[in-house]
């Protein structure tokens, strides 16, 4: 079985460098999970060994959790550093996500938003919570695209940058990402072991003790950014793609 990138540079030139991570990879060092790899570090070794790079500088201009995959963008300079930061602080970049949740929308013309006040917990499993006296605004666009059995796929659009706030706002209009083990849906046995064919394929023929899900990690994925025109755009990897493919094939 052929390894797993723990992520692909998309875009480079001289200001900006813009990443495909893969799920499980933190974008800089994690109290919650300090044992988890770093982009940021992975990604400072590589330029590094570049022929007269070995003092490569990469600035952290934003972060996505590091249970989604997709794209993420690091300066290179110092000024791109602060320009690029001060958009994202600005909301003048446009990001999408693609999510697969539980559940079939039936939003008007398939569009919905969420704004709630969110505030981090604090505990151990680093929950973001609706809190009405600290919480700070957030505000996220949806659209479904489309179902198939008791799952849909949607694009999000968050205005704001909270933490896990795209996560928190689908569980909160009762639509939660799949296998997200923080704001998703659980078994008895805990967490919801993944995404099976069985489980919205009409017909379904196969052994159930042979079957494997085809995702079962967090179903979230970074798609693109729009920044002054330009467009970064970072496919889906190998295990979502798979699961849409599927799920277009039954969509209904």
């Amino acid at each position: 079985m052929a390894t797993l990138k723990p992520f692909t540079i998309i875009h480079e030139d001289d200001s900006i460098i813009a990443v495909n991570k893969a799920s499980g990879i933190a974008v800089t060092g994690e109290r919650w999970d300090e044992n988890a790899p770093r982009l940021d570090l992975l990604l400072k070794n590589q330029l590094a060994l570049k022929p007269n790079n070995d003092e490569a500088e990469l600035f952290v201009v934003h972060r996505i959790d590091k249970d989604t995959s997709g794209l993420v963008l690091f300066a290179k300079d110092r000024k791109t550093h602060q320009q690029l930061s001060v958009a994202f602080e600005k909301r003048q970049v446009a990001k999408t996500y693609i999510a697969v949740i539980h559940g079939r929308p039936f939003w008007p013309d398939g569009k919905t938003s969420c704004e709630l006040l969110l505030v981090p917990d604090g505990n151990k499993k680093h929950l973001t919570i609706i809190d009405k006296f600290r919480g700070k605004s957030s505000h996220t666009g949806f659209t479904l695209l489309f179902s198939a059995g008791n799952y849909s796929v949607v694009e999000a659009y968050p205005q704001t940058g909270r933490t896990h706030q795209i996560r928190v706002h689908l569980s909160a209009l009762s639509f939660p990402i799949v296998c997200d083990p923080l704001y998703g849906k659980h078994s008895r046995n805990g967490t919801e072991k993944g995404v099976y064919l069985s489980s919205f394929k009409r017909n379904w023929q196969g052994n159930e003790a042979d079957e494997r899900p085809l995702l079962d990690r967090l179903g979230l994925h970074a798609l693109k950014i729009t920044l002054n025109e330009k467009v970064f755009e970072a496919p889906l990897p190998r295990d979502m793609a798979a699961l849409l493919k599927q799920m277009e094939k039954c969509r209904r």
